[in-house]
């Protein structure tokens, strides 16, 4: 179906029960971590200075850490972030019509969903607020590792990242799909600076190539509107992978013919970027239709 006017159970205790919540999961945490040895999380280490690509782009030489995802994905995939060996700034990007951070009005039940109990989470393919409606579509597990490019790449732990997409016809929950509230939730990096979210391949609507929005706070504390966020960007899905999942016309109806009518070049958010951020902003992904996919990506942060 077409999608028009596109541009670009505990629910009363509010953000600080989740706060209360998430700070004894990390003390418990790291309590197993030092028991454990120090074998128990690879640090980063032995990063080297910065160097300037031919576009002017600056990177960060850095060393691969072992991923340790904050929920258990099977399999368990290997963040791209430091695998590469460097890391960039990712650039900012507009968080678009349908951020539901308070940065505008929604047409659902809430103009925030990150002060709403329940946005802290891994699964988001459920809506949460007012409905337990599952999004449907080709499950993804996506990591993503927040680094500090300034710091030669070294992890950024508990850190706070809020991801939301539209669902597999191009509707976004609380807006286009008012009644709804998935494919939105906020995880807060562990010691590796990763996060994982489970959630579905969004579809690709009109005008739009295909992607995943994002904001990055410097705490969970600080996740409660998008003005706040130290990072507002957005990743690019991989071409290769887009055709695949949209040759399903049944499962994403409109998808196909949409990507045919558009390019990363003439997509407005990322046809200004260069070749590095394009690639730093594409996750890595593998995996199919059937059994899913895994995904990585590597968020830069200049402090």
């Amino acid at each position: 179906m077409a999608v028009a006017l596109h541009h670009d159970d505990d629910h009363d205790h509010g953000l600080a029960h989740d706060l209360q919540v998430m700070a004894s999961m990390v003390e418990r945490r790291r309590a197993l971590q030092w028991f454990a040895g120090a074998g128990t999380a690879a640090l980063i280490a032995g990063c080297s200075g910065g160097s300037a690509t031919s576009d002017g782009t600056t990177v960060v030489t850095g060393s691969t850490a072992t991923p340790t995802p904050t929920t258990t994905v099977t399999p368990t995939p290997t963040s791209s972030a430091t695998a590469s060996g460097s890391c960039i700034a990712d650039p900012s990007e507009t968080n678009g019509p349908y951020p539901a951070d308070g940065t505008n009005t929604a047409s659902g039940a809430t103009s925030n969903a990150l002060t709403v109990s329940g946005i802290l989470r891994s699964d988001i393919r459920s809506s949460f607020i007012s409905s337990t409606t599952v999004a449907g579509g080709v499950r993804v597990d996506i990591t993503l590792t927040v680094v500090d490019v300034n710091s030669a790449c070294a992890p950024l732990v508990g850190y706070a990242v809020y991801v939301w997409h539209c669902d597999r016809q191009g509707n976004y929950s609380l807006y286009t799909a008012a009644a709804e509230s998935y494919l939105r939730g906020v995880q807060v990096t562990d010691s590796n600076g990763q996060v994982t979210f489970t959630t579905i391949f969004p579809g690709c609507y009109s005008g739009r190539w295909p992607h995943i929005h994002f904001e990055v706070f410097s705490s969970l504390s600080a996740a409660t509107g998008g003005r706040y966020a130290v990072l507002v960007s957005q990743l690019a899905l991989p071409s290769a992978t887009c055709a695949t999942v949209f040759a399903d016309t049944a499962t994403y109806p409109s998808s196909q013919t949409n990507f045919a009518a558009i390019t990363l070049s003439s997509d407005n958010v990322f046809g200004d970027n260069t070749s590095a951020q394009i690639a730093a902003m594409t996750p890595a992904m593998s995996g199919s239709t059937t059994a899913g996919y895994i995904a990585t990506a590597t968020i830069g942060i200049a402090r």
